[in-house]
């Protein structure tokens, strides 16, 4: 397995700023997520998105890494449409 850095990976804590490496794992630290310096997840958590937006951010984080760009970027659309339309309501 390729090892990645990824933050606050032992602890636990959200937002932990003790950097570690860890062996990649595509359940607590998948790959296409640990680009840069912050998690995905850490970054929607410390940001407190809702769901509808959590997901723009975790498809548009991981279209370049994940393998099938068009589609996580499709998929990043149907979630800002779905936004829009409930911010439009609002």
């Amino acid at each position: 397995m390729e090892a990645v850095t990824a933050r606050g990976c032992l602890c636990g804590t959200p937002g932990c700023a003790d950097m570690i490496t860890v062996q990649n794992d595509a359940v607590h630290h998948p790959q296409q997520y640990t680009k840069g310096k912050i998690e995905c997840l850490d970054y929607i958590m410390d940001q407190n998105f809702p769901f509808l937006a959590a997901q723009v951010v975790k498809y548009i984080t991981r279209y370049r890494y994940k393998g099938k760009p068009v589609e996580d970027l499709q998929k990043a659309r149907f979630y800002l449409d779905r936004l829009i339309a409930e911010e439009e309501k609002k």
